[in-house]
């Protein structure tokens, strides 16, 4: 074989092995590299309120185990309050976890809560005097190339913060 077959024939195997590498790598996810962030919802304030449009800033704190920053790029999220949907939705981001560390991030979320969910209103209306259950789930997506987006889910109680609503 002459030295350009050879090269040629060395040129496609290492080809190959990288194609190898890079599927293998496609299929990846966080939970195969590193430990899934936890995701949970802190707080529940009113921003505005009248009767035909409810504003809430929804806040969530996140935690990142690992011993390396995470950077999150998108979040996709529904919460259930008292076992009744409340809000969904996604937003993209540019937030990065630090090390072993927590960050926060807070989502504007307006409801048309007469119209589209009325038990809702009782339920906003007792959060405000004692804590009430939520369920948060939803994914994470990462800028990290190939890596697929963490999900997450958690339940808890919430108080919804009433004061400095107009």
């Amino acid at each position: 074989m002459n030295a350009k077959a050879v090269l040629k024939s060395r040129i496609v195997r290492q080809s190959a092995i990288v194609l190898a590498c890079m599927q293998l790598l496609a299929c990846a996810s966080l939970d195969d590299i590193a430990a899934a962030p936890r995701v949970s919802l802190r707080n529940v304030a009113v921003q505005h309120l009248d009767m035909s449009r409810q504003t809430f800033l929804l806040s969530f704190d996140m935690t990142n185990p690992n011993a390396y920053p995470l950077p999150v790029k998108s979040i996709r999220y529904s919460i259930e309050l008292d076992g009744q949907s409340f809000a969904s939705g996604s937003t993209p981001c540019a937030l990065h976890i630090p090390a072993g560390s927590d960050a926060e991030f807070v989502i504007s979320v307006e409801l048309d809560l007469l119209r589209t969910a009325p038990g809702l209103m009782f339920v906003a209306r007792d959060a405000t005097r004692r804590e009430i259950s939520y369920a948060l789930e939803g994914e994470l997506g990462f800028d990290l190339p190939a890596i697929r987006p963490a999900h997450f889910r958690e339940d808890g109680v919430v108080r919804l913060q009433a004061a400095g609503y107009r």
